[in-house]
């Protein structure tokens, strides 16, 4: 962290104390308090490849929609692009060569959530996450009882797996090696070495997901994070993306926060949970992503995933929301991205680094 964003968030963590209560009034306005507040909405915050889907959402927050329609109905476009490869149609496969889908959902005026892991052949899984949100008493569903429960609501199959990310899948598997995912006493995972000669080879990969997040005039919030995964995984592992308070939170009366990265370091962190408890202790949403971020750090103590700095050799980026219509977003380290709609237009930001 450079020396502006390290005073920048220490001041912010001193200053959060007390609960937020958090009334719609203009960007900047001074508070007895001392907190800025934001303008209120219609607001559309998304992750750095998600500039279509805040555009989608926010056009259907406009025209009246739920902000949990508007979200799952953004995702959508990146779900069905068949050249990103990180989400639904034509996301890169597990170690098997097969497309497995996670997502989850989040509704914040009923607290109720939906989601679904391990899912195949179904290009949209977050459409079929807020079935179970709408449809079920449950939360997750998993695998096989996933892929029957979005048959049985109609969604079609289909084989996900592209010509594109099936030649990807081949060049890993032709240099497998120390690449994969399995762990022994003298070998361990260095993401730095294996993002780096996955590049030198043309293999793509990646930790893939989008995250979107929204807030209509009402003040109502949701959000939804989904995902094709880790690249190349272990068959039947999942990320944090349909783990709620992992990849994704929402609390109406706070805001809504979710992640990208490597979903193992955000679960463990309870990341998104973690954020919006931040933001409902006073930080604003930029500073609660770095303190999240901070937590993973200060956390994270196997050797295989530490520089030789000291500082994690993975990125995680945080995005958040609050009800007041104020957004942020943060990456551990340098090159995150995050995409915001603020109801006039639709651009991509740079997320400020933990680790510069």
């Amino acid at each position: 962290m450079n020396d502006l964003n390290r005073r920048a968030f220490l001041a912010a963590g001193a200053a959060a104390a007390a609960p937020l209560v958090l009334p719609l009034t203009a960007a900047g306005a001074s508070t007895t308090a001392g907190v800025r507040r934001g303008r209120g909405g219609p607001v559309v915050i998304s992750s750095g490849n998600g500039l279509r889907a805040v555009i989608k959402a926010m056009e259907e927050i406009k025209a009246g929609a739920d902000p949990v329609d508007a979200v799952v109905a953004g995702v959508a476009i990146v779900e069905d692009d068949p050249d990103d490869m990180s989400v639904g149609y034509g996301g890169l496969p597990n170690e098997d060569g097969v497309v497995q889908l996670d997502s989850s959902v989040m509704h914040g005026p009923s607290h109720k959530a939906g989601a679904v892991a391990a899912l195949e052949n179904i290009r949209n899984p977050a459409q079929v996450a807020l079935k179970v949100l709408r449809r079920t008493d449950h939360v997750l569903l998993v695998g096989a009882g996933a892929l029957k429960f979005a048959k049985a609501h109609g969604f079609k199959e289909e084989n996900l797996l592209t010509e594109k990310a099936r030649e990807a899948w081949l060049r890993w598997k032709e240099n497998l090696n120390a690449d994969d995912d399995w762990l022994n006493d003298e070998q361990h995972v260095d993401r730095d070495a294996r993002a780096e000669r996955a590049e030198q080879l043309g293999i793509p990969w990646h930790y893939g997901t989008i995250h979107c997040a929204a807030l209509n005039a009402a003040g109502d919030v949701s959000a939804c994070t989904t995902t094709s995964g880790l690249s190349y995984k272990i068959p039947g592992r999942v990320g944090d993306s349909p783990i709620v308070g992992a990849g994704m939170f929402v609390d109406n009366e706070v805001g809504a926060a979710g992640a990208t990265g490597r979903g193992e370091a955000v679960i463990q962190s309870c990341g998104a949970f973690q954020t919006v408890q931040h933001m409902a202790a006073g930080l604003e949403p930029e500073q609660a992503c770095l303190k999240t971020l901070k937590w993973i750090a200060d956390h994270t103590k196997r050797r295989s995933l530490l520089a030789a700095s000291g500082r994690p050799n993975f990125n995680v980026t945080m995005y958040a929301l609050r009800k007041d219509g104020l957004w942020g977003s943060a990456s551990m380290l340098k090159g995150g991205s995050f995409t915001i709609h603020d109801g006039t237009d639709a651009r991509r930001m740079a997320s400020p680094a933990l680790f510069e």
